[in-house]
């Protein structure tokens, strides 16, 4: 059981990216998906969430307006769209999957099974 982030890179302050977490070997349908960043010399902190169906979607307070995270289940992918991004957002972010039981939504990284490698997101002029 494997997840693949991908879509980081280097963006101007004020710029948009667009992260994917695909995965690799299974469907990602009976899964709820978490987004999670870990900057230099922090805990990482949870950013985002969406449950299996895709019906019930969370948010850190700090993003919230600026990101969106929505899923394709025919693609088997989960996505992060980031946008008026913000030097504060340079990160490493990883996204993870957990087989719900009891909740739709989680924000722990304490409650996930698995995790992909993260992609680097750096918000520089």
């Amino acid at each position: 059981v494997q997840l693949q982030a991908s879509g980081g890179g280097l963006v101007q302050p004020g710029g948009s990216l667009t992260l994917s977490c695909a995965s690799s070997g299974f469907t990602l349908d009976d899964y709820a998906v978490g987004w999670f960043r870990q900057a230099p010399g922090k805990e990482r902190e949870f950013v985002a969430a969406i449950s299996r169906g895709g019906m019930y979607t969370d948010y850190v307070d700090f993003v919230k307006g600026r990101f969106t995270i929505f899923r394709d289940n025919v693609k088997n992918t989960i996505y992060l769209q980031m946008t008026s991004l913000k030097p504060e957002d340079t990160a490493v972010y990883y996204c993870a999957g957990v087989r719900p039981s009891g909740a739709d939504i989680y924000h722990r990284a304490g409650d996930y099974d698995f995790w992909g490698q993260g992609t680097q997101v750096t918000v520089s002029s």
